[in-house]
Order: C-alpha cells, then structure tokens, then sequence
C-alpha cells in the first residue's frame, strides 16, 4: 500500500499555478488520511524489515553465500532507506495538519455532539412506553419457555411409554424364540 506524495516534487506542469493552488487546497481531513496510510506503510515496512532480519542466518561458524547475504543486506538497506522517507512524509504531513490548525481554538466534545432537549414529560412517556415493551417482551418469554417445558415433559412421557412398549416386545420376542 503506497500513498500519493503531498506534493508533485520535480514534475515541471504546463499550469503551475494551478498545482500550487490543488497543493494549498488540500484540507486537513484528505492530510490526516494521508498520514494514517503513511503510518500503516511504515508498519508494513517495520514488519518486512522484521521478517528479513528474522530469516537472516546469524554468522556463527557455518558458511554462508556472499550473494545471498548481499542481496538481503540490499534489501534491508533498501527497506530502512523507505522507512526513513516514510517517517520524513509523515513529518511533513504532521507539520502541516498542525500549521492548518494553528488558528483554530479547541472546541470542547459536548458541543460536536448534536443534542435535542426534550422536555421532560417526553422523556417520562418515552422510558414508561420502553418499560411497558420490555416487562411485555419479557412476559412472552417467559410464557413460550413454559410451554416448551411442557411439551418437553410430553415428549419425555412419550419417549418412556415408546422405551417400555419397546422393551416389552424385546422381552416377548425373547421369550418366543
């Protein structure tokens, strides 16, 4: 998973203008989405580092091959080189989040949340009505646990009227022969 770059670095455009503008309009939610992809590719990156440095055969006597240890020293280099761009990135994209932001006061979490008064006889009818469903709900539950109680114990019933009726024809079958 890569993410775009913040800015089109070392690409000439034929409207410069524009880039410079698209670059100053990008909002601080597009940013911090961007800084969580940053953030999830240096995991991966970590992860990957972790991997080949856990597969890496430690020099304790037994020969190795030089181009395999030169291809995963590559690779491990390669990897740490874009773990440091990536933590580069995210510092920018941080800088900018907080230079977007710098202006604007803390706004206290009770007033982002959108919030009706209702009087209080609404409210009182409101929790009555959902007690009135629930002791309902709650009595028809009970109600079909009786009766599948009862038809369990006929069920029971019938089960040893068919064991004895069964036993008994075994018994005279026996008998018989």
């Amino acid at each position: 998973m890569t993410t775009p770059p913040l800015a089109a670095g070392g690409m000439t455009s034929q409207f410069p203008g524009q880039q410079a503008q698209a670059a100053r309009d990008v909002n601080t939610a597009s940013l911090c989405r961007i800084g969580q992809e940053t953030v999830q590719d240096i995991v991966l990156r970590t992860m990957e580092i972790f991997q080949l440095l856990r597969n890496m055969q430690l020099p304790n006597g037994v020969t190795y091959h030089p181009t395999t240890h030169q291809d995963r020293l590559g690779k491990l280099q390669e990897h740490l080189r874009m773990l440091s761009v990536l933590f580069r990135k995210l510092r920018l994209v941080y800088d900018k989040c907080i230079e977007n932001c710098a202006g604007l006061e803390p706004v206290p979490p009770e007033q982002l949340i959108p919030y009706v008064e209702d009087d209080g006889s609404k409210l009182d009818e409101r929790s009555a009505n959902q007690t009135r469903a629930a002791s309902e709900e709650r009595r028809e539950v009970l109600e079909v646990n009786k009766k599948l109680r009862q038809k369990n114990q006929q069920l029971k019933q019938i089960m040893d009227q068919l064991r004895n009726l069964i036993w008994e024809i075994n018994s005279m079958l026996a008998v018989r022969s």
